[in-house]
């Protein structure tokens, strides 16, 4: 399923990620090649904000996938006040800005996005209690925001509630079936916590779908393929060589006209990352 542009999982208020990524198992793994640990998705290079975006209109076209949720408008006043608490982020005032977080989700309880941003603080620091908590607020809030239902997931996962974890994955998938950072956490989920090998190769399989990674998502698969006792993927093979063209009775432009490329499949876009809105994900 290509994810054509601009119908994908586009919160207005993106969360902030905070945090480094997850060891993907506490114990020593079995000697058999591991996917990665479940995503925690990183900000961009230049800093946390994000800009909001639009939701667009219909899903990708014949797949029978479902339109992302609309979202609520941000008032222009919202942005300041989350600008600001995104700044006392970046300064690494974490009391101030989760205290700025916690305001503004009282001012706009519409939104996910302040609460996930208090859950990812408050994860970072150990606190998963509370951090589940405000995660199970952020949902309470805004319960279309694939990005919430990730990282509740993500944070039911750490504290061992994996059955929780799967069905928060789930419930991010079926807000957005595009965002691909839930089927990845799902993926991993049900290959290391829940030992169940045939559905995580369909959330690789649908992960690799929507992102267009080929490493290391084919490696994942070619591991659970083996275990499954099904064969290996097949490339593709090499078409055969067109029959030789007569000779054209004009001359043909010095240097000869070259052979036509096969166009490449066009890979769909990367997915969102959680990311805070940005001053003005």
């Amino acid at each position: 399923m290509n994810r054509p542009a601009g119908s994908g999982y586009a919160p207005r208020w993106l969360a902030l990620a905070a945090v480094g990524l997850l060891a993907a198992c506490s114990s020593s793994p079995p000697p058999r090649k591991q996917p990665p640990a479940p995503v925690v998705l990183a900000p961009p290079a230049s800093g946390p904000a994000a800009t909001p975006a639009a939701v667009a209109g219909a899903a990708a076209a014949g797949d029978g996938a479902a339109a992302p949720a609309a979202r609520p408008e941000v008032p222009i006043a919202a942005h300041a006040d989350f600008t600001r608490a995104v700044n006392l982020m970046r300064a690494g005032n974490t009391v101030a800005a989760e205290q700025a977080f916690k305001q503004i989700a009282l001012q706009y309880p519409q939104f996910a996005a302040p609460l996930v941003n208090v859950g990812l603080i408050q994860r970072k620091q150990g606190q998963l209690d509370k951090a589940e908590t405000s995660m199970k607020s952020a949902v309470a809030s805004e319960s279309g925001s694939a990005v919430a239902w990730t990282e509740l997931g993500v944070t039911q996962r750490m504290r061992g509630e994996f059955h929780d974890a799967a069905a928060s994955y789930q419930k991010a998938i079926d807000a957005d079936p595009l965002y691909a950072p839930a089927w990845r956490n799902l993926g991993v989920l049900q290959d290391l916590y829940l030992g169940d090998a045939a559905h995580a190769l369909a959330s690789f399989e649908e992960y690799k779908k929507l992102t267009g990674e080929e490493k290391p998502v084919n490696g994942w698969i070619a591991d659970l393929r083996q275990r499954l006792g099904m064969p290996p993927v097949k490339k593709p093979e090499a078409s055969a060589p067109a029959a030789e063209a007569p000779a054209a009775p004009a001359a043909a432009p010095e240097g000869g006209a070259p052979a036509p490329e096969a166009a490449p499949p066009t890979p769909a876009p990367p997915p969102q990352e959680a990311t805070a809105p940005k001053a003005g994900v």
